[in-house]
């Protein structure tokens, strides 16, 4: 079953920029309307709002700062009254975590991590799922990162922070929830991304001040030698949503094999039979 996508209406969260944008643009390509939501990187704006005229797709950029969380059915009503619908939900928001960058983490710091990367998410799928329950193929895809599972371990050790790595387990625990919650009007599904080249990766501060060893470490350590780009992930978002309905309470693990590239598989030996 391949759904048909035109005229459906999408809230994508932190959007401005990167993998948020970038998915954004491949559902305007599929004729989604789009809404789009940011709070920091106001020099980004005028470029975001460039790229989503030159696709010719109907959007709505909207500034909004989602630890507010009393503002956030403000926000979902601007876009109803905007659209008239809502079918699609994007959970692209985080603050990230980089050791390297941050140290330790102050009181403040696990407070703002669990409150953008964990809470903000609660308060938008709780204020949206009335109307996603109306919409006839109702999709939520939380963005999430191994960083839930490996931790502060390993190469990934520079780039996840306990607070990063403790947040993104919570989103799992809130992707079984809430297909439970949706079902069966709503799909709930969660990509857990590994090193992306502007989530973690080349194009991010955070890489900049790793050396090169540690750098060699990150790569090494990913099955297929490289970080993702935006064209794996958007791939990876139009197939949950467009070629897999039968899909709810799943995460798709998007990394090239980090987690799995630990283990060494050892030649088979001869035995002795």
């Amino acid at each position: 079953m391949n759904l048909i996508l035109k005229n459906k209406v999408a809230l994508v969260l932190g959007a401005i920029k990167g993998i948020g944008k970038e998915i954004g643009l491949a559902l305007s390509k599929e004729g989604v309307k789009v809404a789009l939501t940011y709070y920091d990187w106001e020099e980004s704006l005028e470029e975001c709002r460039a790229d989503f005229v030159k696709a010719g797709c109907e959007h709505f950029i909207i500034k909004t700062n989602l630890l507010e969380t009393k503002k956030i059915p403000e926000l979902i009503s601007k876009v109803i009254e905007r659209f008239g619908r809502l079918d699609i939900l994007i959970n692209n928001i985080e603050r990230g975590g980089w050791p390297i960058v941050h140290g330790k983490y102050i009181e403040e710091q696990w407070d703002l991590e669990l409150a953008t990367t964990l809470r903000a998410k609660w308060w938008i799928f709780d204020s949206s799922l009335p109307y996603l329950k109306r919409s006839d193929i109702g999709v939520v895809i939380n963005i999430s990162s191994i960083a839930g599972i490996v931790g502060r371990s390993g190469p990934a050790g520079y780039v996840f922070n306990d607070g990063y790595a403790a947040a993104n387990r919570g989103i799992s625990i809130l992707t079984e929830t809430w297909a439970r919650i949706g079902a069966p009007e709503v799909r709930v599904n969660e990509i857990m991304l590994g090193f992306f080249n502007t989530r973690h990766g080349e194009n991010t501060r955070g890489w900049g001040i790793l050396n090169d060893e540690q750098k060699k470490g990150i790569i090494s350590h990913t099955l297929l030698r490289r970080t993702g780009s935006f064209e794996d992930i958007v791939k990876a978002v139009v197939f949950i949503i467009k070629d897999a309905p039968f899909m709810t309470g799943t995460v798709l693990r998007l990394d090239g094999g980090y987690v799995l590239g630990g283990e060494i598989v050892p030649p088979m030996p001869k035995g002795i039979l």
